[in-house]
């Protein structure tokens, strides 16, 4: 990936408190908007065993992975439960004119 700003979706293509998928150059991302409309944006695949996290349930700022349960802090990437023992990429975001950019390094 090259560090670009990429426009990832409409702002409202994410519910409040919810999680999508999005793909760029081969890379998946997963994208939250939290219930006080801050959107974040991490890898898309659980570091335990490569599940989309766009599959997963939205607790808050956490993300609970839908096969074994792991969870992460979105805001910060950072592990909140087992199995998980590696922490998510995160990457910046920016709402510009209603659309969502992710920068992708």
């Amino acid at each position: 990936m090259t560090g670009q700003w990429i426009d990832a979706c409409a702002t409202d293509d994410i519910d409040e408190e919810d999680v999508i998928a999005f793909e760029h150059d081969g890379h998946a991302f997963a994208l939250y908007r939290t219930e006080d409309d801050r959107f974040f944006a991490t890898d898309g695949l659980c570091t335990h065993e490569q599940i989309s996290l766009a599959d997963g349930l939205v607790m808050g700022t956490i993300i609970e992975c839908p096969k074994h349960n792991g969870r992460f802090d979105f805001t910060t990437g950072e592990t909140r439960g087992g199995p998980v023992c590696e922490h998510l990429k995160t990457y910046e975001t920016q709402v510009r004119d209603g659309r969502l950019f992710v920068k992708t390094a």
